[in-house]
């Protein structure tokens, strides 16, 4: 599914046309990317929480060459989706096995 699948979705729901529907979506989208730059958490109930991490440096291995390679600490986003969440997609999951 692709961010134009979504606004056709949402649009057609909720009566917005297209182009009102991806200003939303994109408004959505560039506040939760400015909010995680300044390292806040978004929590969006029965969907999940945002947050950014810290992963430390590490030593990694290049597996053509078998070389180490030194990987720099980095901050990474990151989304830990709700149990609700979970769920729908497990019991939905499980109904079409």
């Amino acid at each position: 599914m692709t961010k134009a699948d979504i606004v056709d979705i949402i649009s057609s729901s909720v009566g917005l046309t297209k182009v009102e529907t991806e200003a939303v979506v994109n408004g959505f989208m560039e506040t939760v990317i400015d909010a995680m730059k300044r390292g806040e958490n978004i929590e969006l109930r029965g969907f999940g929480s945002f947050k950014v991490v810290k992963r430390a440096q590490r030593v990694a291995r290049n597996p053509k060459t078998n070389v180490e390679v030194i990987v720099p600490e980095q901050f990474a986003p990151v989304l830990k989706v709700s149990k609700d969440f979970k769920e729908a997609v497990n019991s939905s999951m499980s109904a079409k096995n």
